[in-house]
């Protein structure tokens, strides 16, 4: 069952460190139900193979990889401007604060396995592009086009409306009217640059949906995952936060767990899920945490759009967002894992 309500999970006593037997849960952005009832029947034991954090994360993203979930996760889904389509994923452990990203995956479909890979046989953090292809299929994950008739159609469309919007500034010919090819524009100078701003729209549900998806399994572990095929019509080679530790999602089984959604290249400028679980561990809340973590953002991009999705370690549930409409999921033992979709309100009207 899915019920919509504003509302956040009531505390619970938190144990007083590291990993304990306490609350299953898991929570993500967005409605991506799926995948949330994904990981709880692996948390469970209802799904097949371990009940693990780190195995529900990776499978419940991967349900949404699978199902192209509102084409920002997965293949077939937000060509750039060459109509290309890659994908960024990070798996991180909260037992071990090991992390694996596999990012600008070119032919790999199952991208939060790729991370998991990454994490787990390899002493790196994050490999990328074509090469983290190779080592994908090196470990036996399949290869194929991320291209689809869908990721095709969206492209075309995009050049016949003069290619907008775009994500190009301080170039000629005018990146509001031109598709280019761009070029330096010649009066550029540093030093009276103004800070990157996004129209209002650029981001957002139909656009940049990323999956962040944070659990708690019965022996108290905690795990993040993330994966998406990042902004629609982004510059090729362009990466997402999703594949950045802090950034896109961080965990710390000792306190809680982070995800991130929205405008990437501004939030991972503040590295904010890294900051929300600081903050927790310094005694906030999860909501609280996050609803300081976009004030940080906000005070330097008033109109930045994102939302930050925290779990303590007790169980607590919190979320924030700024200038967007959001939701997340969530399974927990308190509803028998029916999964909830949660509506945010913004605790800040959006500047016009």
């Amino acid at each position: 069952a899915i019920a919509i309500a504003i509302l956040a999970l009531p505390s619970l006593a938190a144990p007083s460190s590291g990993s304990v037997p306490g609350p299953i849960i898991v929570v993500n952005t967005w409605p991506f139900v799926n995948a949330t009832a994904k990981a709880w029947s692996v948390l469970t034991g209802t799904g097949q193979g371990n009940k693990d954090a780190v195995t529900a994360v990776v499978e419940g993203v991967s349900i949404c990889e699978n199902l192209q979930c509102d084409h920002t996760v997965g293949f077939g889904g937000s060509p750039d401007e060459t109509g290309g389509v890659t994908l960024d994923a990070l798996v991180m452990d909260g037992d071990t604060l090991d992390a694996g990203a596999a990012v600008a995956l070119h032919s790999t479909r199952h991208a939060a396995r790729a991370a998991r890979l990454v994490m787990e046989t390899t002493n790196h953090t994050m490999l990328a592009g074509k090469d983290a292809d190779a080592f994908a299929a090196s470990m036996g994950l399949p290869q194929s086009s991320l291209r689809t008739a869908w990721s095709e159609s969206a492209w075309e469309d995009w050049k016949r409306a003069d290619c907008q919007p775009n994500y190009r500034r301080n170039v000629s010919p005018d990146p509001r009217v031109s598709c280019g090819p761009y070029r330096p524009r010649g009066d550029t100078i540093r030093g009276s640059r103004s800070a990157a701003t996004s129209p209002l729209g650029t981001y957002g549900r139909d656009n940049h949906d990323t999956i962040a998806m944070v659990a708690r399994d019965a022996t108290g572990s905690m795990a993040a995952a993330t994966s998406t095929n990042g902004a629609t019509h982004k510059v090729p080679g362009r990466l997402a936060d999703s594949g950045v530790v802090g950034s896109g999602a961080y965990v710390d089984t000792e306190v809680g767990g982070c995800g991130a959604t929205g405008d990437g290249d501004t939030m991972m400028r503040f590295v904010p899920c890294y900051q929300v679980v600081e903050s927790m561990r310094r005694g906030m809340g999860p909501k609280e945490a996050a609803e300081e973590a976009l004030s940080r953002i906000r005070s330097r991009h008033p109109t930045f759009q994102g939302a930050l999705l925290a779990l303590s370690k007790a169980g607590e549930v919190g979320a924030a967002t700024n200038c967007m409409d959001f939701r997340y999921s969530v399974a927990s033992g308190e509803h028998d894992g029916d999964v909830r979709v949660v509506e945010v309100p913004a605790s800040v009207p959006c500047p016009q």
